[in-house]
């Protein structure tokens, strides 16, 4: 995430407009379309404005060392930086050059996830109430991400298979899932809710939700079906910012975090507990109970097994399962 201000001034219209039409023919989500503009406006605006053209490895490695020496930003931004700026060069500029494969991407250091335990999770998710109770039951009892489950649509909820299609999950990848038996219900109750709220929107001359790739212009009236819809809708229709219409778009991502932080100091968890926090909750306790990894990979939707080993750390019950000489009798 960038932390520092980011100049408000047009730096090169034409330029970041080429750059934004290349990020949407590659149908990158809205997310990553505003934080790449955001690294290249700053990239353009650290050297004074120069077009990029004029511009090489020197100056990117300056740009990027001073990410992380003067801005002090963890790998994973720095890495975000140069990811921008990779697509500037080659896809919006053409630019084919050596330079560009020897930049070198910074080192993640390796971290355990936080995860709850199974008492834990249950004290969290009493502490929270209504909707956010059900947001927080998804992320835990299927492993969702985040934005997988506020993007969840009607269709994509199968009571009679008792399963959940994730749609456009990490990488643009579909996956199945289980729906959880206690959550059937009360599913049951959001979707009448969400229903409710949709006809109000049909009758006010409103009802239409946004559609993914070109699907809007092959089937103009898809977005005003009741299966489009978001299981999870905002309370208020807003301007979509991609085309300036007015629809309902999903509930807000800050909703359900400052619920869960809430949720959290309620619940005296002194763990330091996030969103996706559950979903490594998840996993970890589906080894513990005996799944085969290869079932959590794919329940994850993770492309690589080695992704999903780092769950196995609590298999070996701390201290790599080494028992301390003080327990010794």
């Amino acid at each position: 995430m960038v932390n520092e201000n980011t100049p408000s001034a047009p730096v090169s219209p034409k330029l970041l407009d080429q750059v934004r039409d290349k990020i949407r023919v590659k149908h990158y989500s809205i997310r990553t379309e505003t934080q790449y503009l955001q690294w290249i406006k700053r990239f353009i605006f650290f050297h004074g404005k120069q077009h990029p053209r004029d511009l090489g490895a020197g100056e990117v490695e300056a740009f990027l060392s001073h990410l992380a020496t003067e801005g002090n930003v963890s790998a994973s931004t720095q890495n975000q930086a140069l990811s921008a700026l990779l697509f500037l060069y080659k896809e919006a500029l053409g630019t084919e050059l050596d330079w560009l494969d020897g930049l070198v991407r910074a080192k993640r250091p390796q971290r355990m996830p936080v995860v709850l335990t199974r008492d834990e999770v249950e004290k969290l998710i009493c502490a929270l109430d209504g909707t956010h109770w059900l947001l927080g039951s998804l992320l835990y009892g299927i492993g969702m991400r985040l934005m997988e489950c506020l993007r969840l649509r009607v269709k994509d909820v199968d009571f009679g298979y008792g399963q959940i299609l994730v749609r456009d999950g990490k990488g643009e990848k579909d996956r199945v899932t289980m729906l959880p038996k206690t959550l059937i219900v009360p599913l049951r109750n959001q979707l009448q809710k969400a229903r409710q709220i949709h006809d109000l929107d049909l009758l006010e001359g409103y009802g239409e939700v946004n559609l993914p790739y070109a699907l809007a212009r092959k089937y103009p009236r898809a977005g005003f079906e009741w299966g489009w819809q978001y299981v999870f809708p905002s309370k208020n229709r807003s301007a979509d910012p991609e085309d300036g219409v007015v629809r309902r778009h999903h509930l807000d991502e800050t909703v359900l975090q400052r619920a869960i932080r809430s949720a959290t100091r309620t619940a005296a968890v002194p763990k330091p507990v996030h969103c996706h926090t559950f979903r490594h909750s998840f996993a970890t306790h589906l080894l513990q109970s005996g799944y085969d990894i290869r079932t959590v990979q794919e329940l994850l939707g993770h492309s690589d097994v080695s992704t999903t080993m780092i769950y196995t750390h609590v298999l070996n019950r701390g201290g790599r399962g080494v028992q301390s000489p003080l327990d010794a009798h």
